[in-house]
């Protein structure tokens, strides 16, 4: 399968890419080395138990991004002749179900071991002669954890933004977002210290819920974009202003009486059409060839676009 990165990115967003790829790569490594690092320092408390299950689960997205961004750059055959964009939206929605199962799994989990009223002590380890608190392990490792995920994401958003890419964006929001799940998990650890049994159990249900939050908000927004929800931005806040500019630009041709704009994202870039009302009875194939290379010339992300004359537009259809 041959691969071309100037089919789906630019030379800018191409570049983005790269980087990209280089930053979710050191992160799969400083994902590996935090779970290795938890592992060592668990001891019996649940809080810590689930964060490291969190770190566990942050290395999908970066694996999902790897290997969505590596198909998605396939050029079109005959078994797929609109190529293999969407593959994007269907390995986040992969990633949305992991974490929505997972989040649902430990909340539960950390549930029962509330109402059971569990006491988890956290005991000693013994280091160079001395016996420690275990506790005094897990604090820096939980700061670990959390410190260089929040830069990581802080130098993934501004490509994420540049690529127009939803899941690097969502890892991104997710890394900058790991020190809430470090100070849940530092607050159970303190907590079973001064004797709070419960305060891990509580620690625990809250990493469990910022898990549980992450999959339903990532799957709800990936069944929206598989179900071709109108466009929208990376962050999803607002309606993408692009099919608009589009709309716009048709509109200012001289031979356009009306038109209707309809788009649809698949992966990175956008799929859509253009119904035309033109102001003469005849359009020429020239005029209809020079307004879809205008179409697609406006940005990046209009990769395929096709335009329909028609003699009138559907009054009920009609966006103003």
């Amino acid at each position: 399968m041959k691969a071309s990165p100037a089919f789906e990115f630019p030379p800018e967003q191409d570049e983005a890419l790269q980087q990209a790829r280089r930053l979710e790569w050191i992160t799969i490594i400083y994902l590996i080395s935090v779970s290795v690092v938890m592992y060592l320092v668990l001891g019996s408390s649940q809080a810590m138990k689930t964060a490291w299950i969190d770190d566990l689960l942050s290395l999908i997205a970066p694996i999902v991004f790897l290997t969505a961004t590596r198909i998605a750059i396939w050029e079109p055959n005959e078994r797929f002749p609109y190529g293999y964009h969407r593959i994007v939206s269907i390995a986040f929605l992969c990633a949305a179900l992991a974490l929505s199962v997972m989040g649902g799994w430990l909340l539960t989990n950390a549930l029962i071991h509330l109402f059971k009223a569990e006491h988890p002590t956290i005991g000693g380890i013994h280091l160079f002669g001395h016996t420690f608190w275990l506790g005094w392990l897990m604090i820096p490792a939980l700061v670990y954890s959390a410190v260089p995920a929040m830069f990581l994401g802080r130098a993934k958003l501004p490509l994420a933004r540049k690529m127009h890419d939803k899941v690097l964006f969502a890892d991104a929001n997710m890394n900058k977002a790991d020190w809430l799940t470090a100070l849940a998990a530092l607050i159970g650890v303190v907590g079973i210290g001064l004797g709070y049994w419960w305060a891990d159990a509580v620690a625990s249900a809250l990493i469990s819920l910022d898990i549980l939050h992450d999959g339903i908000r990532h799957l709800r927004e990936v069944v929206c974009d598989l179900m071709q929800e109108a466009p929208r931005t990376v962050e999803r806040s607002k309606l993408d202003p692009l099919p608009d500019r589009v709309a716009a630009y048709l509109r200012s041709l001289p031979w356009v009486e009306d038109v209707q704009v309809r788009m649809r994202e698949e992966g990175h870039v956008y799929f859509g059409e253009a119904f035309i009302v033109p102001r003469e009875a005849s359009v020429l194939p020239e005029q209809l060839y020079q307004a879809t290379r205008g179409c697609t010339n406006l940005n990046w992300r209009v990769h395929d676009f096709v335009l329909v004359p028609v003699p009138s537009l559907d009054v009920e259809n009609k966006k103003d």
